[in-house]
């Protein structure tokens, strides 16, 4: 028999480039100890622990008996287009056109559209560094160069309109935030939010806001930078009905861009991925309804109160976090009293006490082997438990040294 040809893999150099979520390698070794019999608190994963509403299935399988499960136009279905429209003018009080609404697989996948109608290679894109680790790897992808600002929690680890002016220069294309931000919890004000925009505006930028997590805020309205009246038309929005709506696995997000843009979307959508999920689709006309938003505001009280019990554990532990969170479900902790290696930490306080966060490597670089993100993504019990042992193993580590 001839000899077998052999095949050497060659894989494109951005493809190798990519880093992974260390979260997942948490989460990996969470499940092998759990395999085990050991029990694991997960506060790792920015996931809410909460299943999908009894309605949205209902209202999936509904569809599906009447066999509406063929593909939708690329855009979304125009009933979720238009009531989506409708949830931003109840909801947030903002005017928007359901023509300027276009439902994508996840809200990643509506930022990978945004961007890729965006970039060329080499236009750079400004962002906040701790960020949601797939801003980075997106622009990496598209070739764009990343211009990466370090935050503190002076500036409640965002950008603000004084961080854009020192830091600007020359072919920057795209502005990127989150508010409430993944991995901080924390808000930028509807004022500073205008500024940065309108400055953005006369420099002929664009300013991407992140705002999956509103909705889950705390001690304040919930507030959408598209209620502003005079919004230039540089703004682009990313949504999701993963944290808020709780649909995580239904894989459902949207984008709320200007006009331009939409016709440019819309080709893009029809190359990469045709279309949303349909049963998705007919589970988030149902989750706009009044009764299921009702049902979602007491879930929103619920990660409140996780949020205060959480703080308050830490507190009586002589933990003294920098910052309460505005919103979302996370707690960004520096860890510098205990270690200046957040990754060998999380690994350690995992196998040793079962409790599962996550390291700041996940979300950049300045700062990030003195911070762990902690997700209060679990039962108030839980996480008093949790903060017990987390306290127990730092005082081992001060003990040691």
């Amino acid at each position: 028999m001839p000899n077998k040809t052999e095949f050497h893999p060659n894989v494109s150099q951005v493809a190798s480039a990519i880093q992974p979520f260390h979260v997942m390698k948490i989460l990996a070794e969470a499940k092998a100890l759990e395999a085990k019999g050991v029990e694991v608190i997960h506060m790792e994963i920015g996931e809410p622990d909460f299943p999908s509403l009894n309605c949205i299935h209902q209202a999936a399988d509904q569809a599906m008996q009447q066999g509406l499960t063929h593909y939708t136009p690329t855009m979304g279905l125009p009933a979720l287009r238009e009531k989506l429209a409708n949830f931003y003018a109840d909801f947030y009080h903002a005017k928007v056109n359901s023509q300027n609404i276009m439902i994508t697989p996840g809200s990643s996948t509506a930022l990978q559209l945004v961007l890729t109608a965006l970039l060329n290679p080499k236009d750079k894109v400004l962002l906040a560094d701790p960020a949601y680790p797939c801003n980075r790897q997106f622009v990496n992808l598209l070739h764009g160069e990343l211009l990466a600002i370090p935050v503190s929690h002076e500036t409640q680890y965002q950008l603000n309109l004084e961080l854009l002016k020192a830091n600007w220069q020359p072919g920057i294309k795209v502005v990127m935030v989150a508010s409430p931000a993944n991995p901080t919890g924390t808000v930028i004000e509807q004022s500073e939010l205008i500024a940065m925009a309108n400055f953005l505006a006369e420099k002929n930028v664009y300013f991407i806001v992140d705002e999956i997590y509103q909705g889950l805020v705390y001690e304040r309205p919930a507030e959408s930078i598209l209620a502003n009246q005079h919004l230039p038309q540089n703004v682009i929005v990313i949504n999701s009905f993963s944290k808020f709506f709780g649909m995580t696995g239904w894989r459902l997000g949207w984008t709320v861009a200007p006009d331009p843009l939409m016709p440019i979307l819309d080709r893009l959508g029809q190359n990469l991925f045709l279309a949303a999920p349909t049963p998705s689709q007919y589970g988030a006309l149902r989750v706009l309804d009044k009764d299921a938003l009702q049902a979602l505001e007491a879930r929103r009280s619920v990660f409140e109160q996780r949020r205060n019990v959480l703080i308050n554990a830490m507190q009586q532990a002589g933990f003294t976090p920098k910052l309460i969170p505005d919103g979302a479900f996370y707690l960004y902790w520096d860890i510098s009293e205990f270690s200046d290696n957040s990754a060998q930490f999380c690994a350690e306080l995992l196998q040793q006490t079962g409790v599962a966060i996550t390291p700041g490597k996940d979300f950049g670089y300045f700062q990030a082997n003195q911070h762990v993100r902690l997700a209060y993504t679990c039962d108030e019990p839980l996480l008093k438990a949790a903060v017990k042992k987390i306290s127990e193993f730092c005082k081992s580590i001060n003990q040691s040294i």
